[in-house]
């Protein structure tokens, strides 16, 4: 049985916003699928509405409304016993994350999606295209091997399911593991990956298949051409493989809107015109998700070392090198942080499980929240461990909202979240208390551990690379410990005054001057 076969309403309304997302008309889909979501009383096409409004609002880039777009579509699914549906969401959430900057939710979800889909009894069309959208969410991650892995069961389960092989070409998937190649040095290794992706188009165009190519699958065949003619290549291709053409396509997509304004870069320099691209390079605003925080950097050393420039050309190689390593870091940080993180909180998820359906979890930051806290303090203190609570609030964080919006705020909050758990020591434990206020549990641990855990703290908050997220708005964070003393029916008055304590040092460190 198909996924569509269990919905009992709307299902042409459904049918159509997929054909049109299909398309690249996620504008259109997001109007047919708001539709369903406020009309609609039957659960599985509610759900399915949640999950292609969450799958629109990623193709059109609306980041603010990502969270609560998950948000709303878990709510939907959680209940349904339905693996694909769990798989599909996964994949479009660990999207979403991927473009929040949270590496390390998006691997929380890669793994989900991928265990979900493998469950899928059945697989169909619908199950193909959870694979689809899981393959790109390992592209963006940089996670070239399992990208290519999950396309080609995409590609499987569309051939039994009738969908053309072209429809999942996916050259997006091939074209961000040749820059990655070339933002690390091997711009042979590019080449080659640049001129398979070449030829696979002039296979499509000779079979006569290239129309039922999707839109956004030919604005990544249009940038992998310019992008190859940039490196010296010499192009031999018609004039419906002409990479200006081509990066015409991709209908509302914001990534396709990103590789055309690279693309145009890409085409100057290949046409001896360096300094424009230069010139163009100042005024593109692109996502760094596309093609990676690097490539505009790649794009301007190419550039510059045509124009004869080497000196600038090397410095701008330099920076897409040491961008392209950040990038690696991070991935490294998150798996070694992860790892640690599953087998010290053992213990803590098994407990979490017993208070499953509750709202335990902040849903911005993934942080468990303000009751998750008490009730762990609680059992920390009950048997019988030393306990010291530690209140941590962000400095600059109303001028952030003040000049670059909430949006930008949630994002900050996020990193912080992220930030503050990598530098925890092993068992810690860390919460959203509310707004800009987190509170760490330290437990078996006294002042002195306390203090060395807030300067690890305000070190990684004060090195964060905030200019890249809200410019011109540093970021750090004030912080006060106090020890919980009591137990039994004393507690909640042991906590609340360790609370006052821990709140009370915290101010104080606001008020102390702090280094420049």
């Amino acid at each position: 049985m198909g996924w569509l076969d269990r919905v009992t309403d709307q299902v042409d309304a459904l049918r159509q916003s997929r054909a049109l997302q299909e398309a690249s008309r996620s504008a259109e889909a997001y109007a047919v699928v708001d539709r369903v979501i406020r009309s609609t009383s039957d659960p599985y096409a509610r759900a399915d509405a949640l999950v292609q409004r969450l799958s629109a609002l990623i193709n059109l880039g609306r980041t603010a409304e990502f969270t609560r777009a998950i948000e709303e579509a878990s709510g939907a699914v959680r209940d349904l016993a339905e693996p694909y549906l769990h798989g599909h969401l996964n994949a479009l959430a660990a999207l979403a994350a991927h473009h929040q900057g949270a590496l390390d939710r998006c691997v929380t979800h890669l793994v989900k999606s991928a265990r979900a889909l493998s469950a899928v009894d059945d697989p169909d069309r619908d199950t193909a295209w959870g694979w689809h959208d899981l393959a790109m969410a390992y592209s963006y991650l940089s996670f070239h091997g399992y990208a290519l892995g999950a396309i080609e069961r995409a590609r499987q389960l569309g051939q039994v399911a009738g969908i053309p092989e072209e429809t999942f070409a996916a050259p997006g998937i091939r074209l961000r593991n040749a820059v990655a190649l070339d933002h690390n040095g091997d711009s042979d290794g590019c080449l080659r990956v640049l001129r398979d992706v070449a030829a696979d188009l002039g296979r499509f165009i000779r079979g006569g298949r290239a129309g039922r190519l999707r839109p956004s699958s030919l604005a990544a065949y249009g940038y992998a051409a310019a992008r190859q003619a940039s490196l010296g290549d010499r192009l031999e291709v018609g004039t419906d493989a002409a990479p200006a053409r081509l990066l015409g396509h991709g209908g509302d997509s914001a990534r396709a809107r990103d590789m055309r304004e690279l693309g145009q870069v890409c085409l100057a320099i290949a046409e001896g015109r360096p300094i424009e691209a230069v010139t163009r390079l100042e005024s593109v605003r692109v996502s760094s998700e596309t093609l990676g925080a690097a490539e505009p950097a790649r794009l301007r050393s190419i550039a510059l070392a045509r124009a004869g420039d080497h000196a600038a050309a090397h410095r701008a190689d330099r920076l897409a090198f040491r961008l392209a390593a950040q990038r690696n870091d991070r991935l490294r940080d998150v798996y070694i942080d992860g790892i640690a993180a599953r087998i010290d909180h053992e213990e803590m998820r098994r407990e979490a499980a017993r208070y499953e359906g509750e709202a335990l979890t902040d849903p911005l930051t993934g942080l468990p929240n303000r009751r998750r806290l008490e009730r762990y303090i609680a059992a920390v203190v009950a048997r019988g461990e030393q306990v010291v609570i530690g209140v941590c609030d962000l400095d600059g964080f109303k001028a952030v909202n003040t000049r670059h919006g909430h949006h930008s705020g949630d994002l900050v909050l996020q990193r912080v979240a992220g930030v503050i758990n990598r530098v925890m020591r092993r068992g810690d434990f860390v919460a959203r208390y509310g707004g800009d206020e987190f509170v760490v549990v330290l437990p078996g641990a006294g002042m002195a551990e306390a203090a060395e855990v807030a300067r690890r703290i305000e070190a990684a908050v004060r090195t964060e690379d905030w200019e890249s997220l809200v410019p011109g708005t540093p970021v750090g964070v004030s912080i006060g410990f106090a020890e919980v003393s009591g137990s039994g029916a004393g507690l909640r008055d042991a906590l609340g005054t360790a609370f006052e304590i821990a709140d009370r040092e915290m101010l104080r460190a606001k008020a102390r001057p702090r280094a420049s």
